[in-house]
């Protein structure tokens, strides 16, 4: 068993991955308008990722290689619908504002990657950490995304005005371009740091 420390810091430092793997840039480019999406997106596709890996991990000797990866797809699918049942059910306005992108997790390659890279090939317990960590990482890229370009964008920050409303809001940065730039400002900023440390 691997240190669960490790494999969390793995996912949110190391190989992030938005920041570091460069994964899933379809929900992270078009949810992130507002910190509550970030959130909303991250947190879904982390529950998924944990429960898919868990189930992953245990079935990895049961499943024949030549059908590993429909068997995958059908456990991730399985999680997806049950999350998105539980969003329309307790969070309808968080449902509506990620709308088609949350059936879309069940193709999102950070997921399917996992499975194929890491939970097939480990334990239940390290899979499940695998799976925070990777989770956390994708939720806390997102939620940063989501809070710079909804505070540039719009003056706010979790839907509460902070800026004055004489303030210029920057509307092109909670639009499709804005995703792009806040993207690689935060990967520019993230890897002069990287480098200066190790340098």
């Amino acid at each position: 068993m691997g240190n669960p420390i490790k494999i969390i810091k793995n996912g949110i430092v190391d190989e992030n991955p938005t920041f570091r793997q460069v994964i899933g840039m379809c929900p992270t480019l078009a949810v992130t308008s507002s910190a509550i999406n970030g959130i909303g997106m991250g947190l879904s596709t982390a529950a998924v990722l944990i429960c898919s890996n868990v189930v992953i991990s245990l079935l990895r000797k049961i499943i024949p290689d030549k059908v590993r990866i429909p068997a995958f797809v059908v456990v991730i699918a399985s999680f997806v619908t049950i999350v998105q049942f539980l969003l329309q059910a307790y969070v309808p306005f968080l449902n509506d504002a990620l709308g088609l992108y949350i059936p879309l997790i069940v193709v999102n390659c950070i997921i399917l990657g996992r499975a194929e890279a890491f939970a097939s090939k480990n334990n239940p317990v390290d899979s499940f950490f695998d799976g925070i960590g990777m989770g956390l990482g994708f939720t806390v890229a997102l939620t940063v995304l989501g809070l710079v370009r909804e505070f540039l964008g719009a003056g706010t920050l979790f839907g509460i005005a902070v800026l004055p409303e004489a303030f210029p809001d920057t509307l092109m940065m909670i639009m499709s371009p804005g995703a792009f730039l806040t993207l690689g400002v935060l990967m520019a900023i993230l890897n002069y740091f990287t480098n200066k440390k190790s340098a």
